[in-house]
Formats: C-alpha cells, structure tokens, sequence
C-alpha cells in the first residue's frame, strides 16, 4: 500500500513538473522531450546493434556446412510470421515511408508495437544472412517511441512530428555515432521543413542519441581510413564516378520494385515467399559471401584498400549485391537499404579507381578507399535523392573530411541524374503514387485535411420538376441563391440544377409562368461531386469547368452545395491552425 501512495506521489510530481514546463516555454519542453526520446531511440539502435551481433555469433559455426544457404530463408520466414501471425501487420515495410506517411497524412501518429516490432523482425532477417540494413527499422523504432511519447503527454499535432523527428535523428545518430547526420536525414527526408521549432529539439536528440551509444560502447566511427590526399584530377573524374553511382541507384531502385511485384504475384503466404527468397540469397551468397548480412566487414576492407580481388570479380560483386537485396526485401524480408547502398556505393568507388588505374595507368590518383567513401556517398545521395544526407553521413561514419569537396561534387550529381529518371526516392516514390506524400503547410496537406462534410452549405431551397416557372419564381424571390437543385417528388432523388443564368430570358417573360415546367429547363447534365471526393480533386475539376461551384450529391440524394468561397475560407483557417499549433 505504501509502495503504491508512493508511486501515486511521484506519478503527480512529475505531471506537475511537466506542466510547469510547458507553461513556462513550449520550446523548452520540446529539448526536454527531445533529449529524452534521442535517449530511448539510442537504447533501441544498441539492442538491435547487439542482437545483430549475437545472430551472427550463433549462425557463424554453420556457414561452412552445405545447407547453410537455408539460413537466411529461416530467418526471413520467422520475420514474416513474426510479422504477419503476431502482430497482424500484413507484409513487412521498409521502415521510412511508413514514418513519412504517419508524418504527412496523419499528423505523426504511430502504434506502440512499432517500436519494438521492426527491431525483432529485422534482426531475425539481417542476423540470418539477409541483404538489408538495420537502419530503417531503427528510424521506424525511434519515430515510433516520439509518436508514443507525445501522446503520453497529450501534445499536439506540430509537437508530435516533432518529436517522431526526435525520434528518427536519435536512432540514425546512434547507430552510426552520426549526430549531424541523423539531424539531415531527419530534416531532409522524414519532416521535410527546416525550421527553428523543429532544429532545436531534432539536433538536442540526434547529440543524446549519438552519446548514449558512444556511453555505452565507446566513441568509435564506423569506418576507420587513412588520411587522403586528393587532387584536382581527382576531382574531376568524381564526374564519371557520379553517373556510376547514379546508375547503380537507379538499378537497386528498379530492381527492388521488380522484385516486389514478381513476389506478390506467387500466391503463396507471405512466410513462404519470404523463406524462398530468403534462400534464394543464401545461394548467393555461398558464392560471394560478401552479399550476406549488413556488409560492413567489406566496407571496411574496401576502405582500407586490402580487397584483392580483381576489376570483373567487383563487378559481379556489385550485381549480386543488388540483386540479394532486391530479392531480401521484395520478397517479404525486414530492414533497410541504407546499408546494402554503402556496400554498393564501395565497390562501386573501388571497381570506377580500378578502372581509371587500368586506363590511366601514368596517372597519381588517390588510393581506393578515398573513391571507395566517394561511391558510398553518391550511392546514398543517389537512392535517397538526399545529398546533404550523403555528405554528412559518410563524412561522419568515416571521419574524411579531407575528401569533402569531391564528396559534395558527387552528391549532387548523382542526386540530380536519378531524380531525372526517378522523379522521387526509393523511400517516397510509392507515396508519392498514391497521392500520401503530403509535407506539412503545403497545398496538398491543407486540403488533404478537408473533408467536403465540413463544407458544404444546406441552405439552398429544393424544387420539384412539375413546378411552374411562375411558382419558381414566388420561390426564387425568397432565397439569396442562384441554384436551385431539382428533386423527383416521389423518390427525393436529385435530378438536376436551375442555375438563374440560365433561365434569365424565361423569367421577364410572364406569359411563360404557367406554361413553362421546371422539368424542361433544368440542367440534367449538372457535375456532382460526394461526401467522400478528394477535396484537392473537387477544387482542381472546379478550375478546369471554370465554376464557382458545384452540388453534393449522395446516394443519389442532393445534399447540398460546395463553393470555391467557403473551400478558400476553410482553407486559410486551415492554414493559421497548421502554423500556429
């Protein structure tokens, strides 16, 4: 009994102190928040990180043995039904678009078991062999952890986002001991808006994520290279390299869609094709065993400038890796494309130095590992479409601020070529399909937030088509309308409009009243919209027709009108609500 009065006290301390916060500075209790889900999401990248570790360690004794290309279809199908039977969650996701559309269409908002969820399923994928990365599960870890925060504390909508950014930045930044770059990878992909609200919680919980994990297991970067010395030539031929990386990018991207729907097309249960696929990459990999797993024990050779292997072998190793990956996820495996993209973007980098070696053989370039951190950093800019995200990141996980200005060179051209052929990343291009990729403040989100229930204006007067226009005009005299719809008697259906400019010449004509009926002058062919149209859609058919507006029909029913004056009214309160919540 003590012990519950005692908790009961703390319980309404804390609350107390909560609430004397965010009376006192809204901002100041955002950087509160936000060091503390920078925190929880950094616990959340080390689990994973261990739980990595400890996969490998069981699975390592049976990789000699034949059979040992089941493995990562064991893993993959444990994922699924993890996945699909335990949590009901239908085929594992990617992580980052699910954070971006909970951002874009529903204000933040997340489930609980999805900060726990993504970390057991992927590691059950990646421990086994699966080419994928542990950093999109995190991400969706780490959102999922801000979201539950902030509805703890009952915070609103803009506080929310904020916090899933929090989020997001602590897990990238601990996973990489990266806190710059999880503060652009935040900003850049998942809320989209560089603003002082949202820097400063963002950048406090990307520091606290990045110092739990360096608390914890040591201020270590993820690559270690020796110091580069880069020239102009050097500089110039990142041109060529840039394509090359922009070409991978473009083919990963491809390749993954094309893996997900010939997946979808076996009708199989989702565990089955995540196990054929599973094994279908452990076979891969009995060959080219650097395509399993994360691949960061390549990267670190790549860097170093010890892989022997030679020019075609490095090819092989870059398709390969591609296609383990697109077969990984597409079909039905957890994780993410951030870590098959390094491995990609390294042998990349190597396959283009040994290339120019072979073709300008008289020529001092930089040592492998300099192109190595090049091809990394235009894989990354390249699928994600997020340059800044590419510097950052591989300067921080490597240390080589020596190679920033090729690093920049290649960034942005690789992010420009694959943006001419993909339109939208790999993460958004799906939302961006289906109309979910909604950034806040923007048009698109303002309207998506309106609902044609809340619009439409029931005060117009209803006719019956037998009526007289001398009858029609007793009405007209009384309403401050121009349309009038017309309904069957008998039935209440809608069956067309009376719009006074139409039938402005009948009504100077009193010898018309009572030989006209509403029947024969009425607009049959009127365009009706739903309670359940897309309002965005309403607005653009009402700009194409050139109308002021339009009637709400259900059901075969009128049920009142939608006016382009009463959408752009909505609309600016709209706005002021999104930008001073």
């Amino acid at each position: 009994m003590k012990k519950t009065k005692t908790k009961r006290r703390s319980t309404l301390r804390f609350y107390s102190w909560y609430k004397f916060i965010s009376r006192f500075d809204d901002r100041l209790m955002l950087i509160i928040m936000g060091a503390l889900v920078g925190v929880c999401s950094g616990l959340a990248a080390l689990a994973l990180h261990h739980g990595l570790i400890a996969m490998a360690e069981l699975t390592h004794g049976y990789l000699p043995y034949w059979w040992s290309f089941v493995l990562p279809g064991i893993g993959a199908a444990l994922s699924a039904i993890f996945i699909d039977k335990v949590f009901r969650e239908g085929e594992a996701g990617h992580g980052v678009p699910e954070v971006v559309q909970s951002v874009s269409c529903f204000g933040g908002m997340m489930r609980f078991r999805s900060s726990f969820s993504p970390l057991i399923s992927s590691c059950l994928t990646i421990g086994s062999g699966g080419s994928a990365g542990p950093e999109a599960p995190v991400v969706m870890s780490g959102a999922a952890i801000g979201s539950n925060i902030a509805q703890l504390f009952s915070l609103n909508e803009r506080q929310r986002i904020t916090l899933v950014g929090c989020g997001t930045a602590g897990a990238i930044a601990a996973i990489f001991n990266a806190p710059i770059a999880g503060l652009v990878f935040t900003i850049e992909i998942i809320v989209g808006e560089w603003s002082a609200l949202n820097i400063v919680p963002i950048a406090v919980a990307s520091v606290s994520g990045a110092q739990i994990c360096r608390l914890l297991q040591g201020n270590q970067i993820a690559f270690t290279n020796l110091p580069f010395t880069v020239n102009v030539s050097d500089t110039l031929v990142c041109i060529g390299l840039a394509v090359v990386t922009a070409g991978a990018s473009i083919l990963l991207t491809r390749a993954l869609r094309v893996s997900h729907r010939l997946s979808l097309s076996v009708p199989v249960p989702v565990w089955v094709r995540a196990a054929l696929g599973g094994c279908l990459v452990g076979g891969i990999g009995w060959f080219l065993p650097d395509v399993l797993g994360q691949g960061y024990h390549s990267i670190q050779t790549v860097v170093e400038g010890s892989f022997p292997k030679g020019l075609l072998f490095i090819g092989l190793i870059v398709l390969a890796k591609i296609m383990a990956t697109a077969v990984t996820l597409g079909s039905g495996g957890a994780g993410g494309i951030f870590a098959p993209s390094l491995v990609i973007g390294s042998f990349s980098g190597l396959l283009y130095h040994r290339f120019i070696s072979m073709a300008w053989p008289g020529m001092a370039w930089a040592d492998e590992g300099c192109f190595a951190l090049l091809g990394m950093a235009g894989l990354i800019s390249g699928i994600l479409q997020a340059p800044l995200t590419g510097i950052f990141l591989i300067v921080e996980i490597t240390g080589g601020y020596e190679v920033i200005l090729p690093l920049i060179l290649i960034s942005v051209i690789s992010t420009t070529l694959c943006h001419s052929f993909e339109p939208a990343s790999y993460y958004l291009k799906d939302l961006v399909e289906k109309g979910r990729f909604l950034r806040p403040r923007t048009d698109a989100r303002v309207l998506a937030d309106l609902q044609v229930a809340e619009l439409v204006e029931t005060d117009c007067m209803k006719v019956r088509k037998e009526m007289t226009l001398g009858d029609f005009v007793k009405i007209m005299q009384k309403s401050h309308r121009n349309f009038f719809p017309v309904e069957d008697p008998s039935t209440g259906a809608f069956l067309g409009m009376i719009r006074l400019d139409d039938i402005r010449e009948y009504l100077f004509e009193p010898m018309l009243y009572d030989t006209v009926f509403l029947e024969q002058i009425m607009d049959s062919r009127v365009e009706t919209v739903g309670l359940n149209d897309d309002v965005a859609q309403i607005l653009a058919s009402m700009d194409s027709r050139r109308l002021f507006s339009m009637p709400v029909v259900e059901n075969g029913r009128f049920v009142g009108m939608i006016s382009k004056a009463t959408l752009l009214d909505k609309y600016r309160y709209e706005l002021m609500v999104q930008t001073h919540i």
